[in-house]
């Protein structure tokens, strides 16, 4: 007889519904304690964290025994909340020895609402606007900044501190919105369903996250009209458009701050009796005041100021309307934990307001469900804040499986944020490799690390050697397979579908090397493009592992009539698994198949992945 725990709280048997709840929900809860262990009572205890930590005890009755097993059971009501719970067990026996289990998270979040699913149904492009396609070199004259421009798109980009010791960030390449049209062809080619842009208001840096003006576009990117025509073409095609929402800070040099004086409106740090001088903290004006992560160039808003939060989303024509009008879809917030709460939900409001398919989805790099910043337990996915959030837990787990970690561990960390994220948060998350925060994946599987104990000079001149080239494809192949089968939206940074190469910003945001692309590497996200388009059990289908054991990893997703069985080996030698599901037939990557005692058994190479339709 198969061992059986007390407490499993992703079994039915034990707690059903499964995961996260919508208030309202009552929640069945049964402990399956040995029989030979003779328990007799059995209590819960469930604390109510966002309801003052009210603390409630519920007995848990015995129902009956079932397979050597004793069974008590009990049902928390979650009327009226939204929040997280943690609840716990005590088994006690008749000579009054306890045992107890737990504390366990359960999620409660607003189920009024319905969330758009196509966002994390499709495949999303990431594009750093400089740098993606230029379809002219553009003159910087009178442009905010005082910037340079490379006149070579093969250029590397300026990484070295200049006479005052400061990385200004202040050469641009001049990727503009002409230059995403003229790809929108290609992009189609990839499957993309939305494009998502790094910022595309104008500042001063070639990044554009200190916004200097959010009523415009770059003027290296075009014009608004230009963005506008962008988004016709992208809609005419299938895609949605997704924005890049920087608003915890803006730019020293902008139109709010002007620290430098370059507009003529009256900045916050020229007047106090400037209109923006509320939007400011400042400790000493005008020379020391609040700014993100004490960088000088980047103010920190204060995002309490009535007239900011009326800017940004309040009024008919404020910031997040008025984009979403000009074309956009959605936003993406960038340091969404790093803006109050109800911020986030007056954004939210704006956007569905103005456009009720539209979406948000916000930058948290944590398990989003039990986030805590500035001492306060976020409600980022409890509804009506964020749709969905980045997915950097998905990343870690793939780039540590793939680097030896083992299946257990992926399944395990996976599993834990099924488990908390309410369903449209899993399904609506923004599912990357890598990103314009991080190294290039290709760069960290094949040179084995990140090697920060190496100059900035050295990994600025790194390139892969040929061997660790053909390991680092290997191994991004794979990990780009299993990204595009997991619930939630597969993200390709741009270049990584033709072999960019980089360790952290500057170097993971040069310019796509147009002429020069790995072919077989594009070829094969092409092929993953399709997979995603056409498989609905893909794109909307439910997730259950298989195998989680060393370097193997399976999983099936299950859905509208279709079954996929998504297979992986981590490792450096071939590895068999056996199919208990069904009969496999391929459906894209390299993999043996043979039938043993009518026992289909899938033989992977080593770092590889494929996927199997069964019958």
């Amino acid at each position: 007889m198969p061992y059986l725990p007390t407490y499993d709280s992703r079994d039915p048997r034990y707690k059903t519904p499964y995961g996260a709840v919508a208030s309202g929900t009552q929640v069945q809860f049964t402990l399956r304690p040995p029989r030979a262990e003779s328990f007799s009572h059995a209590s819960m205890t469930a604390r109510f964290e966002s309801r003052n930590d009210q603390t409630l005890t519920l007995k848990m009755p015995w129902q009956g025994f079932d397979l050597g097993q004793d069974l008590f059971s009990a049902s928390l009501d979650t009327q009226g909340y939204i929040g997280l719970v943690w609840y716990s067990f005590r088994l006690e026996k008749l000579n009054g020895r306890t045992q107890d289990l737990g504390p366990y998270q359960l999620t409660v979040y607003d189920g009024e609402e319905t969330v758009p699913a196509w966002f994390g149904e499709g495949v999303t492009y990431q594009i750093f606007p400089d740098r993606f396609c230029r379809s002219r070199i553009p003159d910087p004259e009178g442009m905010v900044g005082g910037r340079v421009v490379h006149q070579s798109w093969e250029e590397f980009p300026v990484y070295l501190p200049n006479d005052q010791g400061e990385v200004r960030n202040r050469d641009f390449f001049g990727g503009d919105f002409q230059g995403v049209i003229d790809k929108l062809s290609y992009l189609k080619s990839l499957g993309v369903e939305t494009l998502y842009f790094n910022p595309i208001f104008e500042a001063a840096e070639n990044h554009r996250y200190g916004t200097a003006d959010y009523s415009r576009v770059d003027p290296m990117l075009g014009t608004n009209e230009d963005f506008s025509r962008l988004c016709e073409e992208a809609h005419r095609r299938g895609m949605r458009v997704m924005l890049d929402g920087v608003f915890n800070h803006t730019g020293f040099v902008s139109r709010y701050f002007n620290g430098d004086g370059f507009y003529a409106d009256l900045g916050a740090s020229q007047s106090q009796d400037s209109p923006y001088r509320s939007w400011f903290n400042f400790s000493q004006w005008p020379h020391k005041y609040d700014s993100w992560w004490g960088i000088y160039s980047l103010p920190a808003v204060n995002e309490n100021a009535p007239s900011y939060r009326d800017f940004i989303f309040g009024s008919e024509n404020s910031v997040v309307r008025r984009w979403l009008r000009a074309g956009a879809d959605g936003w993406r917030l960038d340091v969404a934990d790093e803006l109050p709460d109800d911020f986030v939900a007056g954004i939210h409001a704006a956007a569905r307001a103005e456009k009720p398919e539209s979406v948000v989805i916000g930058e948290v790099w944590e398990d989003g469900s039990t986030k805590v910043a500035y001492g306060v337990r976020r409600r980022h996915i409890l509804g009506g804040h964020c749709d969905g959030l980045m997915n950097y837990p998905l990343r870690s787990a793939i780039l540590a499986f793939f680097q030896g970690g083992g299946g257990e561990a992926f399944v395990k960390g996976m599993e834990t944020i099924r488990e908390n994220y309410p369903p449209f948060a899993f399904y609506s998350a923004m599912n990357s490799l890598d990103t314009h925060d991080t190294p290039r994946l290709l760069t960290l599987l094949g040179a084995g690390g990140e090697y920060r104990d190496q100059s900035k000079e050295w990994r600025a001149h790194f390139v892969l050697s040929p061997k660790q080239l053909a390991r680092g494809r290997a191994l991004l192949k794979a990990a780009a397979l299993l990204l595009f089968c997991f619930p939630g939206s597969p993200t390709v940074y741009y270049g990584d579908e033709v072999g960019m190469e980089g360790f952290e910003d500057p170097f993971n945001r040069q310019t796509y090397p147009w002429g020069y692309e790995d072919q077989e590497l594009l070829d094969w996200y092409r092929a993953l493009g399709r997979l995603r388009r056409d498989h609905p059990a893909l794109r909307r289908g439910s997730i259950r592992y298989t195998c989680g054991k060393g370097p193997l990893l399976a999983f099936l997703r299950e859905g509208e009539g279709e079954r996929l069985l998504c297979t992986f080996n981590s490792g450096k030698k071939a590895h068999t698994l056996s199919v208990e599901e069904g009969l496999p037939q391929p459906l894209l990557g390299l993999a043996d198949l043979v039938q043993e005692e009518d026992v289909p058994l899938i033989t992977l190479p080593p770092r590889s992945g494929a996927v199997f339709t069964l019958r």
